[in-house]
């Protein structure tokens, strides 16, 4: 299940760099992150969704090779980032 518009905008709105920013990185993996989060959820009561469960492993290398680009552009932002989403590394 995606996220609801109103979930989305919000999260938009609390990482966009300018008040018109929909694409940046960091907007990109709080979105990923969410959705990842909300899969996790979703596999404590369905533990046998490989199908579901192979979307997840695509998620998390999709926010994984969005870190790495941030990590390389911007290692202050991508600091920023990890802490704010309570990510590990």
């Amino acid at each position: 299940m995606g996220l609801s518009s109103e979930k989305k905008g919000g999260i938009v709105a609390q990482f966009r760099r300018s008040p018109t920013d929909t694409g940046s990185p960091e907007v990109q993996i709080a979105l990923l992150s969410e959705r990842i989060n909300g899969l996790g959820e979703h596999f404590s009561a369905h533990k046998r969704d490989h199908s579901s469960r192979r979307g997840l492993v695509k998620l998390v290398n999709q926010r994984r090779k969005l870190l790495d680009y941030l990590k390389s552009k911007q290692p202050q932002t991508y600091q920023e980032l990890v802490e704010r989403l309570g990510l590990r590394r």
